[in-house]
C-alpha cells in the first residue's frame, strides 16, 4: 500500500510542478515589469509557505478528494495553521526569522507521517 501511495504522490508532484508554472506565468503577466528571478523567488516562497504544506496535510484524504480539491483546501488550511502556530510560537520566544523555514517543514512532515500512518 505504501508503494502505491508513493506512486500517486510522484504522479501528483508533476501536477504541483504544472501548478507552479501556471502561477509563475500568471505572476509574470500581472507583474510584467518585474525581474523574472524575483518572480520565481516570490512564487517559490508562496509554494513553500502554503501550497506544499497544504498538499501534505491533505494527503490524508487522498481517497476521498481529488487533486484540485485537496490543493485548494490545503492552501487555506496551511495558511490558517501557519498563521496561528506562528503567533503562538512567537509568544513562546522563537524568533520570527525561523518561522518561514521551520513551520512549513513541520507541517509537511506531520502531513506526510499522518498519510503514511493511515495507509
Amino acid at each position: 500500500m505504501k508503494k502505491e501511495a508513493f506512486e500517486v504522490i510522484k504522479k501528483e508532484f508533476k501536477y504541483v510542478g504544472l501548478l507552479f508554472l501556471a502561477a509563475l506565468v500568471i505572476f509574470k503577466i500581472v507583474f510584467y515589469k518585474e525581474n523574472f528571478i524575483v518572480l520565481v523567488r516570490y512564487v517559490l516562497s508562496l509554494f513553500w509557505l502554503f501550497v506544499l504544506p497544504g498538499y501534505a496535510i491533505m494527503l490524508y484524504w487522498m481517497e476521498r478528494l481529488d487533486f484540485l480539491e485537496r490543493v485548494i483546501a490545503g492552501i487555506a488550511l496551511s495558511a490558517a495553521i501557519t498563521g496561528i502556530s506562528s503567533y503562538y510560537i512567537g509568544l513562546l520566544g522563537l524568533n520570527i526569522k525561523y518561522h518561514a523555514v521551520l513551520l512549513p517543514l513541520a507541517v509537511i512532515l506531520a502531513g506526510y507521517f499522518a498519510a503514511i500512518k493511515k495507509s
